[in-house]
């Protein structure tokens, strides 16, 4: 019998009685890695835990306190512009607009209806078949009902209306326009702009889904008088024209705000308002502007412009010792209160013609020749000249209005009757370089500094690029352009004693903390001596003389006032003719520049009418020129202030024998 191997069985053993130690092994090793995965771990979550805590933390607390923290809004409230004598020009009014969600808004009705139907018992079908009808009842009731709110239950039921469809309204409020509006399928409609703060609070808590939002109205209590300077500001209160833009600044203040918490159902949480900054109102601003005469001129310029048939009429009144503008006005200006887009559609507009829209002053720029002739003592009022019919200067023929042989005119009787060849002979004697710099201490192809936007320079050829026949026009008033406040400037100067001064129209800026705001101070610029000043004015006296032989009449005769003595320049331009590039011997800009009293100036005025067919006086009468409507306003002014009459003064000698 053969025995197995001994050696194979110490061998299983020994394998035997290892096994229990590998398994021992191996299970302590999971253990280790699952110590180490566990404390890898731990250490991940404490480090994000301190990430969250201490990194994110603040941020983290910043925005939970903003999901239910309210912040509000305290809208500042726009300065009021007032005139020289406080009576208001421009204002802000509160009011409210009626908003709402439309889409939002018939979603929660119909959940409103459905919840009231299910109480009600009704069947799934019930509610399926009456849902839609129910939410167009409330529609409809709001549609409704919110004019008559608005109107305090006056209502008028439109004639168009038919039994289908009612429309109820209330001024501009029409119930078919706020059905159509809650109809839309948009997340936010305006019902209607412009009601009642009281009465839009009364109608949100009435409807539900209807907010009443702030809104603040600009009002202009005196419409069209006066907008071209003030101009109106946009739907967001904004500066959009005139001085709501140039002032915007100004006029605009600063919102104010606060934060409050809130609960989970929107509700405010007593004792945690904070973070209060008070708003801050617009500057008052004060005006030169007179609303007084600023009406008048305005409606003389419409009677102007409807008698003479004209395109357009401007005119500007300056205070001739301080520069500021008493009046501004032009024909076709806008209410904007009214009716803007038919308004537009009959040819009226936003703009200040007076400072935009420049044109040809004719010869009413020949006071200009006649202050530097005399400034540089070239002449006097009394010298006489043999004046031509004609004149030629660089290849260009200039004559007189009216044809005559040479005749001995003074140079009162130069300017007195306006003779375009009197004029350039005074102006040669001037030559082009001095004639150029009295052009520049006038302030002409330059903004006057006027605190209105979009002001014209005007147009004037500069200096290096006058050829042959530029002298020949410029001092006779063509080959320019002046706006009519220019042209009332130029004659300021003259009659503030040769100092002239940037207009302005505005007189003081008052802040939201009652103190003066400082403005800037405008420029002076001495034009012409003292002496000289009061030489050419008392000249142009002449202007106005009347002489029934027609010898020693002005082109201003018989516009003069009694009792008081006046100075000024009639103008008559010829346009361009667009389609062939010359002047046109039909189309005329007519013009006049004014002083009252000549004795003692205390205003000026500056006049255009465009293209006047006819005289600008009733009926047509009142000849060919400006010069009426210059006495028109001159003659209310004077009444007005009780300005002492003038004393007699001597006529003027205009032609020698």
């Amino acid at each position: 019998m053969v025995r197995p191997a001994e050696p194979n069985n110490r061998i299983r053993k020994r394998e035997t009685a290892n096994v229990p130690v590998r398994q021992s092994q191996i299970t302590n090793r999971r253990s280790s890695w699952f110590a180490v995965a566990f404390l890898v771990l731990a250490a991940v979550l404490i480090g994000r835990l301190f990430w969250v805590q201490v990194v994110w933390g603040p941020e983290l607390r910043e925005q939970a306190q903003a999901q239910r923290a309210r912040v509000y809004t305290e809208p500042a409230r726009r300065g009021e512009i007032v005139d020289r004598e406080g009576n208001q020009l421009a204002y802000t009014m509160q009011a409210r607009s009626l908003t709402v969600s439309p889409v939002t808004l018939r979603n929660e009705i119909r959940q409103q209806q459905e919840l009231q139907m299910r109480v009600d018992g009704l069947s799934r079908d019930s509610i399926d078949a009456q849902i839609n009808a129910r939410v167009e009842d409330v529609l409809r009731t709001m549609a409704n009902e919110i004019p008559s709110m608005i109107g305090d239950g006056v209502v008028e039921e439109d004639a168009a209306s038919t039994s289908e469809s009612s429309n109820r309204k209330v001024g501009d409020v029409s119930s078919r326009e706020i059905l159509d509006k809650l109809h839309a399928d948009s997340d936010y409609e305006v019902l209607v702009r412009n009601v009642d703060p009281d009465v839009a609070a009364t109608i949100a808590q009435t409807f539900h889904g209807v907010a009443a939002d702030h809104q603040d109205i600009r009002q202009y209590p005196n419409g069209a008088i006066g907008e071209n300077v003030l101009g109106r500001v946009s739907m967001d209160g904004h500066g959009q024209f005139g001085l709501e833009a140039s002032g915007d600044s100004m006029l605009t203040g600063i919102n104010g705000s606060s934060r409050e918490d809130v609960s989970g159902d929107g509700q405010a949480i007593p004792g945690t308002l904070r973070d209060v900054v008070p708003a801050v109102d617009g500057s008052r601003v004060e005006l030169t502007i007179d609303l007084d005469l600023q009406t008048y001129v305005q409606q003389t310029l419409e009677q102007a412009k409807e008698n003479s048939q004209a395109l357009d009429a401007q005119a500007v009144v300056l205070d001739a010792r301080t520069g500021e503008v008493l009046a501004m006005a032009n024909t076709g200006t806008i209410d904007p209160n009214g009716d803007l887009e038919k308004q537009l559609s009959e040819g009226r507009d936003f703009e200040n013609d007076s400072i935009s829209h420049p044109f040809e002053p004719g010869s009413v720029a020949k006071v200009i020749t006649a202050a530097a002739a005399i400034e540089e003592g070239l002449t006097d009022p009394y010298e006489v000249h043999q004046v031509p019919g004609s004149i030629d200067m660089a290849g260009v023929t200039v004559s007189d209005a009216w044809p005559h042989g040479v005749a001995p005119y003074t140079t009162a009787g130069i300017f007195g009757k306006s003779s375009n060849v009197g004029t350039l002979q005074l102006a040669q004697r001037l030559g082009e370089e001095r004639y150029w710099d009295y052009l520049q201490r006038f302030g002409l192809g330059q903004t006057t500094g006027i605190e209105l936007p979009n002001e014209t320079a005007g147009l004037l050829p500069v200096r290096e690029q006058w050829s042959g026949g530029t002298f020949a026009n410029l001092p006779i008033g063509q080959g320019m352009s002046w706006s009519a406040l220019q042209m009332a400037s130029v004659y300021q100067a003259l009659a503030n004693g040769g100092e002239r001064i940037e207009p302005r129209v505005i007189s003081r800026v008052i802040g939201p903390d009652g103190q003066e705001v400082e403005q800037p101070k405008p420029e002076h610029t001495r034009v012409v001596s003292e002496e000289t000043a009061h030489t050419v004015v008392d000249m142009f006296r002449s202007v106005f003389q009347s002489d029934p032989a027609g010898v020693q009449s002005g082109t201003a005769g018989g516009n003069e006032l009694e009792g008081y003595q006046l100075a000024g320049k009639t103008g008559t331009a010829q346009k361009v003719n667009s389609e062939t590039g010359a002047y046109s011997q039909h189309q005329f800009w007519i013009t006049f520049a004014g002083i009252a009293p000549a004795d003692d100036p205390r205003f000026v005025v500056a006049v255009m009418l465009d293209e006047p067919k006819r005289g600008p006086l009733e009926g047509g009468a009142g000849g060919q020129s400006a010069a009426p409507v210059f006495t028109q306003i001159a003659n209310w002014l004077l009444n007005r202030e009780n300005v002492p009459p003038s004393p007699p003064a001597d006529p003027y000698i205009l032609q020698a024998d």
